[in-house]
């Protein structure tokens, strides 16, 4: 009986275990039809909890409208806050308004800006979107979510694993004291090289943003 149990507990995480792989392969293929028809897309990161009265959410809205009219597409989380921002920008200003929605159990509904949206269950399968139809990454004031998408790119692009693209940080009084800290710490240490911190650029207004960015990816 006890054998017979085990057994049955073997084969029934063997089946969920399969079924998570169609749920993945599902999400990729979705992922890849929905998305592969766009333009120059530029992804916009930053945090959920940002509220419209806060001025960053308006410059990250300044942004996405500017990009837009530049020629570019936008991708955001497709959730509140800073990505809110993004695609209202981006919708109201007649561009692609892309959001990459993930299911949470806290902060992550959908925002109403978004002219696509996709849907995800899984972080990975979610950034390989991000990262496979952005041309460029703009990274706002965020949280831990936020960090995550800046270093995921930063270190696909350290180790050559995608070919090099912008990587915006807006905010030099946000940003500064992480690469300071990056530069006294990891390159002083040996963790990274002096030159790979050149990978990321800091901007402080959306023009600048956007005049980088349409130096580095044509349209």
């Amino acid at each position: 009986m006890v054998e017979a149990t085990r057994q049955y507990v073997i084969d029934s995480l063997s089946a969920q275990e399969s079924w998570r792989l169609f749920r993945i392969m599902s999400e990729v293929v979705d992922g890849i039809e929905t998305l592969s028809e766009l333009p120059h897309c530029v992804s916009i990161f930053g945090s959920a909890r940002s509220k419209p009265d806060d001025p960053i959410y308006a410059q990250t809205e300044c942004i996405a409208r500017e990009l837009v009219k530049a020629g570019y597409g936008v991708i955001t989380g497709g959730g509140p806050g800073l990505m809110e921002a993004g695609n209202k920008g981006a919708s109201e200003a007649g561009g692609p308004s892309v959001g990459l929605h993930i299911h949470l159990p806290l902060e992550q509904s959908p925002n109403i800006y978004t002219t696509t949206r996709c849907d995800f269950r899984y972080f990975f399968v979610r950034k390989l979107m991000f990262v496979k139809y952005s041309m460029a990454y703009v990274v706002m004031p965020g949280g831990v979510g936020t960090m995550d998408e800046l270093f995921e790119a930063f270190v696909l692009i350290q180790t050559k694993r995608i070919k090099p693209f912008p990587l915006v940080l807006y905010g030099s009084d946000f940003w500064a004291g992480l690469l300071d800290w990056m530069k006294s710490s990891m390159v002083s240490q040996g963790f990274m090289n002096k030159e790979e911190l050149d990978l990321i650029t800091m901007c402080d207004s959306p023009d600048e943003v956007v005049h980088f960015i349409r130096g580095h990816v044509i349209v």
